[in-house]
């Protein structure tokens, strides 16, 4: 079976997921693994990213992606300072679409801006990329079956770690050619054609976007979740969203037992109570088509 090597030279020992070289001091030892990465990984993998007004997390998101050579950014007219920022970096390749949904966003970013590499790293304008994935991703052996890799994530509410989220594991590194994008409401799926493998260091979800500009896009998610329930039910996530209020009952108390977000002070009472408004935006607009939906027959039926 034929085997892709990524690998870092030289390696005499690890510690906590970063390639040390015995005998060095820390400064060095960062220095000479940063270069060690670019070199070993930037050839093969491109970072791609979709970006709106993205200017509270861009730059953190940037930070993190020093080792690569090519880096796809696909701006929907983003009006703060999001643009400058990615001008100013020579590797980010910045191409611009409006908006209609994030399947067709996707489709476009993977397919239609030239990435010359054989893998993609799909990636949101919150998401920060640790050490430990990039020191992971240098060292992969990766057999040729393999068509992606899965990353799990730590949720964080402006820089603080949660015990736990209701954010799912995603393939985020993607070999080229492997999969197709399907729209799934609000947010678009990721059909991969072959094995999936899992990376072992977590991705983390930082997003320092203002709470107004959160709760516009929220509004404008669930309006696109009520229309998939509208054409499709699937499990019981669905049979909750369908019956209100349970299903913002049932995320409050989950996130704040469950997860045990309860300890973790503000940052874990915002994030349950961003998903249970976000739930609850859902209930209202299912209840308005509910209670609608007579008046309509009757104004229809005397016509």
């Amino acid at each position: 079976m034929g085997v892709t090597h990524w690998v870092i030279p030289n390696r005499s020992k690890t510690t906590n997921g970063i390639v040390c070289d015995a005998g060095l001091g820390s400064g060095r030892v960062m220095s000479l693994w940063r270069n060690r990465l670019e070199k070993s990984v930037h050839h093969s993998i491109t970072p791609v990213l979709l970006t709106f007004n993205e200017s509270p997390n861009i730059r953190r998101t940037l930070a993190q992606l020093a080792w690569a050579e090519d880096i796809v950014v696909v701006d929907s007219g983003s009006t703060d300072d999001t643009l400058s920022v990615l001008n100013s970096h020579p590797r980010v390749r910045v191409f611009h679409r409006a908006f209609d949904t994030h399947h067709a966003q996707w489709c476009f970013a993977m397919h239609e801006t030239r990435i010359g590499t054989p893998w993609a790293l799909r990636l949101d304008a919150d998401y920060q990329v640790t050490d430990d994935l990039i020191a992971e991703m240098a060292n992969l052996a990766v057999p040729d079956t393999v068509a992606a890799y899965e990353a799990a994530f730590d949720y964080a509410v402006f820089g603080r770690r949660l015990t736990g989220s209701l954010y799912p594991p995603k393939p985020i590194l993607l070999r080229m050619g492997r999969f197709s994008i399907s729209d799934e409401g609000h947010t678009e799926g990721w059909v991969v054609n072959g094995p999936v493998a899992k990376l072992k260091a977590r991705l983390i979800h930082d997003d320092w976007k203002s709470m107004r500009d959160w709760a516009m896009a929220q509004a404008r998610y669930m309006t696109r979740e009520r229309q998939k329930l509208d054409s499709r039910q699937v499990g019981v996530r669905d049979w909750l969203r369908m019956h209100p209020p349970l299903m913002p009952l049932t995320v409050f108390f989950y996130c704040l037992f469950g997860k045990g977000l309860l300890f973790n002070g503000k940052a874990g009472m915002l994030y349950t109570l961003q998903r249970t408004i976000a739930e609850g935006i859902l209930s209202l607009y299912i209840l308005e088509k509910q209670l609608s939906a007579p008046e309509k027959q009757k104004t229809d039926g005397s016509v």
